[in-house]
């Protein structure tokens, strides 16, 4: 396929994948709206079509809690083929969702998207909506100064080494039988393991006993670890937030205060030993052993380490294509299975973001090529192995398609 192909390809997965208002990441394996997956799907929509960009943003929007979280699921219509589905969460809210978030990455996009494609009025009216769920993390996910997550599939990282200091305190054993699906729709081999979601499930049956409630959650639930990457996305997007009041004619003081914060929080999630930022768990004080992808967002958040820089340039050269999940030295490096190794290229484009805006072009460029050259060689699929390059997880992938028309192909627009 040339190119051109690939961005009429891109742009068919996305109209593909549409259901109404909102895109799902790829059929039979993720039949709903995924938080941070539909804001992704907005910054591709807005390549060529800025209403259904601005359509999608709204959408997601509309499942947003009282409280101002916006929730990882919102399951506008019924399908059994995905678990766990609404009556597992049981959450009361309408439309039904989750009991948790996921990445705040939906102000970073909408300021690019404001950019390339205008919309003033419809930032306007997503602006408050934005500030609240800003407002939700600092006071629900915000613990000794940096973003914190109550469940692994907040981060949006799932099985990512970074959670197993605290995974291993989480006790999976009562859950009860379950029937996944996950694995039905892909090989097994590339998802996390039963004990994992058997663990999963115990968080979120705690999350449903006390209703939901965010100060029995953060006091006593099985789980609450800082996550590096959560934190300098939120830097990023408080920033961009204040940029976007800026733009409106609001204030920017309050998420000009929350991105502080974040920033002077910084050292308690500092690891001597790997010279990185490191996930840590809050409530044994133990890092994780090894360096993720979730660490070289840094500079997403405007965060300049020459020590960790180092350790994640050796990272990314121990591999052929952009930046794994997990550091290939580790021994809980997996090429292939799910976030313990494999590239993710739609965080390679979030790194890149990073790169760009801290005027680092050659090394933007080189990431750019490799992730462009993993999509021209595989497809459109969900994560590859990012040492032979191999195609992992779901096919049709409606994010690895909206990077790639916003981004990674030669003809995408550069903000």
């Amino acid at each position: 396929m040339t190119d051109d192909d690939l961005d009429a390809a891109a742009r068919a997965i996305l109209t593909g994948n549409d259901r109404g208002g909102y895109t799902i990441p790829t059929a039979g394996l993720y039949p709903f709206q995924w938080n941070w997956d539909s804001a992704f799907a907005a910054w591709g929509f807005s390549t060529f079509d800025p209403d259904r960009a601005w359509t999608e943003l709204e959408t997601l929007f509309s499942g947003q809690w009282g409280t101002g979280m916006v929730p990882h699921i919102i399951f506008h219509r019924d399908d059994e083929g995905y678990f766990p589905g609404p009556d597992v969460w049981r959450t009361g809210t309408t439309p039904p969702s989750s009991g948790i978030s996921q990445p705040p990455v939906a102000a970073i996009l909408a300021r690019m998207i404001h950019a390339r494609a205008g919309g003033t009025e419809r930032l306007r009216a997503l602006y408050p909506r934005l500030l609240a769920w800003h407002r939700w993390w600092r006071d629900w996910r915000c613990v000794e100064g940096v973003a914190c997550v109550t469940h692994p599939w907040e981060s949006g990282r799932d099985n990512c080494p970074d959670w197993d200091p605290g995974m291993a305190n989480v006790d999976g054993s009562q859950v009860g039988p379950y029937q996944r699906r996950d694995t039905g729709h892909v090989d097994a081999s590339m998802r996390p393991g039963k004990e994992d979601y058997d663990r999963y499930l115990a968080m979120v049956q705690f999350g449903r006993a006390c209703g939901w409630d965010q100060a029995t959650i953060l006091k006593d639930g099985p789980f609450l670890m800082a996550d590096p990457a959560i934190t300098f996305i939120l830097i990023r997007a408080n920033r961009d937030l204040a940029a976007i009041a800026g733009e409106l004619g609001e204030d920017p003081a309050e998420p000009l205060a929350w991105a502080a914060e974040l920033e002077d929080g910084l050292p308690g999630i500092w690891n001597d030993d790997l010279q990185a930022y490191c996930a840590r768990d809050m409530q044994t004080g133990t890092f994780a052993r090894s360096i993720s992808s979730g660490a070289a967002l840094g500079l997403l958040a405007g965060i300049e380490n020459r020590a960790m820089e180092e350790k994640l340039g050796a990272i990314w050269d121990r591999v052929r294509y952009g930046i794994p999940s997990n550091d290939p030295a580790s021994d809980s490096f997996d090429p292939r299975r799910y976030w313990r190794g494999p590239t993710w290229p739609v965080v390679n484009a979030l790194i890149a973001v990073g790169l760009n805006s801290a005027g680092r072009t050659a090394e933007e460029h080189r990431l750019r090529e490799e992730t462009a050259a993993l999509i021209r060689q595989g497809g459109f699929f969900e994560y590859f192995d990012p040492i032979d390059g191999t195609a992992c997880g779901g096919d049709r992938f409606t994010w690895t398609a909206a990077i790639w028309l916003a981004w990674a192909s030669p003809n995408a627009g550069r903000e």
